[in-house]
């Protein structure tokens, strides 16, 4: 008989929110400080909690923008654009959702296909967007894999200008386009059979979204964590750094915290075995998966947070590094001067890219994991 056990449950992301919480909001309450504003949300299939200190209306607009974004991208709801695109193979988008996709595919070129916002219809095959886990049969996952393909989703705005920077190859290399005028529509065309996903960096960019739109609104100190996607907003309002834990991907741990990074004006993103996952005789099968194959990766990491300026690429990356291994995630890293990184390996390893070792610290639990610091 076969043994099938699936653990997926909002306990998780409330304890990754309460982790960010207790250990960034510890002094903001102090005497003749702004009082924090706190709103908590599900939403995107995931619980966020938002700090903020100013008008309490900017929460509101805050949530509003997360239903809107949520009602475009949701890959669920029938009267969403991505769901239609799906359908119909093709449609009509709004200018951010245009947007959204033609950063992603940048994305999914720049790692060859680690990330790849085509592999929809393989998770659906898993059963990671529908609760019903299974392990498909090689055959299943090859077929589904001849629609797996990023290249073939292009863009195209009524004038016919490409909008998606990968679409148009000349001798010279790839040819970056502008993208269409905010107020624009933009014709998204799918190959037949192809279905998208953006979750891989919705939750990145609407956490910069956010953040931006509480920036356009006077906010000087703000914290927003979407379901263990971190945006933080200046510094804490007692003028230290925000403390944000990365979750630690080990099943026996007794506090849930691996460790600590101090920051302000960054986003925090993690991506990692643990958080989607379901056990078959015996085997451990998580969400992410590689492109590739079709089957989730397993090349030594468990955990992978990056630390950037833009939500959407942090986001991106912590899935397509996950997928690379951790020495192709490297190679990536040194070739790339945006954004530093934290590799937890399968070994109970911890790597940490040089820009951000002195802000780092492992928890107490975790004091005695090998750290190796890395440098271009």
């Amino acid at each position: 008989m076969r043994f099938l056990k699936a653990r997926f449950n909002k306990k998780m992301f409330v304890g990754a929110a309460v982790v960010v919480m207790s250990l960034s909001a510890l002094s903001a309450c102090a005497f003749g400080e702004p009082v924090m504003k706190t709103s908590s949300l599900f939403a995107m299939d995931t619980i966020m909690e938002i700090q903020v200190a100013g008008d309490e209306e900017v929460l509101s607009g805050a949530e509003e923008m997360i239903r809107g974004l949520e009602k475009k991208l949701s890959v669920t709801d029938e009267g969403s654009e991505i769901y239609a695109l799906n359908r119909d193979g093709k449609a009509e988008v709004s200018s951010d959702v245009a947007d959204i996709m033609r950063r992603a595919l940048s994305v999914c070129a720049e790692t060859d296909g680690a990330l790849d916002i085509s592999i929809y219809p393989v998770l659906k095959a898993w059963g990671f967007t529908t609760g019903s886990y299974r392990v498909p049969e090689e055959e299943e996952i090859d077929a589904l894999l001849e629609n797996v393909d990023y290249r073939q989703v292009q863009a195209q705005q009524d004038t016919g200008t490409v909008l998606l920077s990968h679409c148009t190859q000349q001798d010279t290399g790839t040819v970056l386009l502008s993208p269409a005028a905010s107020d624009s529509k933009c014709q998204v065309i799918i190959a037949p059979g192809m279905q998208v996903d953006l979750g891989s960096v919705v939750k990145g960019y609407t956490g910069s979204a956010v953040a931006q739109y509480f920036r356009d609104n006077g906010v000087k100190s703000a914290l927003i964590n979407l379901g263990g996607n971190v945006e933080c907003i200046g510094k804490k309002p007692d003028g230290n750094k925000w403390k944000v834990a990365i979750k630690s991907p080990f099943a026996d741990s007794k506090t849930g915290i691996f460790g600590v990074i101090e920051a302000e004006d960054m986003a925090i993103i993690t991506s990692g075995g643990y958080e989607r996952f379901f056990e078959e005789d015996g085997k451990t099968y998580w969400h992410i998966l590689d492109p590739k194959t079709g089957s989730p990766a397993e090349n030594g990491l468990v955990s992978v947070t990056i630390i950037g300026s833009d939500g959407l690429r942090c986001d991106g990356l912590s899935t397509a590094l996950f997928v690379m291994g951790l020495d192709d995630a490297m190679e990536f890293w040194k070739q790339h001067g945006d954004f530093d990184a934290v590799f937890i390996t399968d070994t109970g390893e911890a790597y940490v890219t040089s820009g951000i070792a002195d802000s780092f610290t492992l928890y107490s639990e975790y004091y005695d994991t090998p750290l190796h610091v890395l440098s271009r």
